[in-house]
This record gives structure tokens, C-alpha cells and sequence, in this order.
């Protein structure tokens, strides 16, 4: 994939993008409630972080079901290089 940006609610695809890229699922802490992890966000190993909490994937995967999330983002940068690139978007 070019620079382009591309759209997926593929569980296995996000997870493989994520984790290519050194990122791990996480939720925004102040959004937390009960057993609701709160807005979701992929945290990258070389960023701070001081406002997000590691989640599981499975945790991660029922919130972005139950949000009608999908995934878009993008491979690679306008230099080639990999993209990180992503945001949640509603489902259409």
C-alpha cells in the first residue's frame, strides 16, 4: 500500500498494524467507568504516556465492537517510510 490511507474493522489487521509498529492496545484513564475501558488509543513504545493504560486485546477488540468502530490508517508515509498514521471512525 502507498501513502494512502485504507479503512478495516478486521480484528487480525489491526492487531498485525499495531503491533508492526511497536504499539500495544490502551484506553485514555480519565474515561475509564466500571468495567468500561473508556476511549480507546494504540500507544506506541517510544511515546509518553502518562494518560493511558495498557489494555488486553480482547478488552480492546469488545469496546471497539461495541463503539461500531473501524480502523483507518495508513501503511506507509508520502517518504515511504511506515506510517503510524490511525484514527477510530465510525462505521458507515
Amino acid at each position: 500500500m502507498t501513502n494512502q490511507s485504507a479503512t478495516t474493522a478486521d480484528h487480525g489487521q489491526i492487531r498485525r498494524w499495531v503491533e508492526a509498529r511497536d504499539g500495544t492496545p490502551a484506553a485514555v484513564r480519565a474515561t475509564e467507568a466500571g468495567d468500561d475501558p473508556g476511549i480507546l488509543r494504540i500507544r506506541f513504545s517510544d511515546e509518553s504516556a502518562d494518560d493511558l493504560d495498557a489494555i488486553e486485546w480482547s478488552e480492546f477488540f469488545d469496546k471497539f465492537e461495541e463503539a461500531g468502530l473501524a480502523f483507518l490508517y495508513q501503511d506507509q508515509t508520502a517518504g515511504g517510510g511506515r506510517s503510524r498514521f490511525h484514527k477510530f471512525v465510525k462505521r458507515g
